[in-house]
């Protein structure tokens, strides 16, 4: 799964790395411990192309009442979403992009503490996962919001969690934004191994009020 990122890319360099066209309202950054609800930065097709836009993390189904009216959908599953009338017909139409410079997962022990990890590209370039976006209105409230898509972890992140973000590479951009047509479900899969590589953080970013660059700091095992 996905519970919590940092994202560092200052908004102009995330805008030309993704050819998109930038709001006026993006959230700050950096952000070393974004969290649900929170806003987060989505790339997504609008009529003039590529558009960078901050939408609220936390996908909600039309059928919503309101935003708290049902679970909170922060991450959607792959291997369902096609199925899922929460997601199916935003898997078809609305797909997205969320940069990140890494994101966080976490170990227990037999006492049950729970230890974190920071995860980044091992080449150091930023992360793209895979997201689904869903405009909301009810009773005069608009949100536009979105949700990662994940999928089963690979061997090696299998070491730290059984699921991890669908994290895709440049050349798969367009293909799940749908600007080369259709198929993109083959993209919603494992990063190849040794893409990514994790280390230990202190613990304090168990807390969603953490906040600075020490959260992704390296600690001792």
């Amino acid at each position: 799964m996905c519970g919590r990122f940092a994202v560092t890319l200052p908004q102009d360099a995330m805008a030309q790395l993704f050819e998109a066209r930038p709001a006026n309202d993006l959230p700050e950054v950096p952000n070393y411990n974004v969290c649900p609800t929170n806003p987060v930065h989505v790339i997504h097709l609008g009529e003039a192309g590529r558009q960078l836009e901050s939408m609220r993390w936390g996908f909600i189904p039309h059928w919503y009442k309101a935003p708290n009216d049902g679970p909170l959908l922060i991450n959607a599953r792959a291997e369902t979403l096609a199925e899922k009338p929460a997601f199916r017909a935003a898997a078809r139409s609305r797909r997205a992009l969320i940069p990140a410079t890494g994101f966080y997962e976490w170990t227990k022990d037999a006492e049950g503490v729970r230890y974190p990890w920071y995860i980044t590209r091992q080449d150091g370039a930023p992360l793209a996962f895979a997201a689904l976006w869903q405009d909301w209105e009810a009773e005069g409230q608009h949100l536009r919001t979105a949700a990662i898509v994940t999928c089963a972890a690979n061997e090696q992140m299998g070491r730290i969690h059984h699921r991890m973000p669908v994290v895709l590479a440049p050349e798969d951009w367009a293909l799940w934004l749908g600007e080369e047509g259709k198929g993109a479900a083959p993209l919603m899969r494992p990063a190849p191994e040794e893409t990514l590589t994790a280390h230990r953080v202190d613990r304090k970013v168990n807390s969603n009020r953490a906040a600075g660059p020490e959260l992704i700091e390296p600690i001792e095992d």
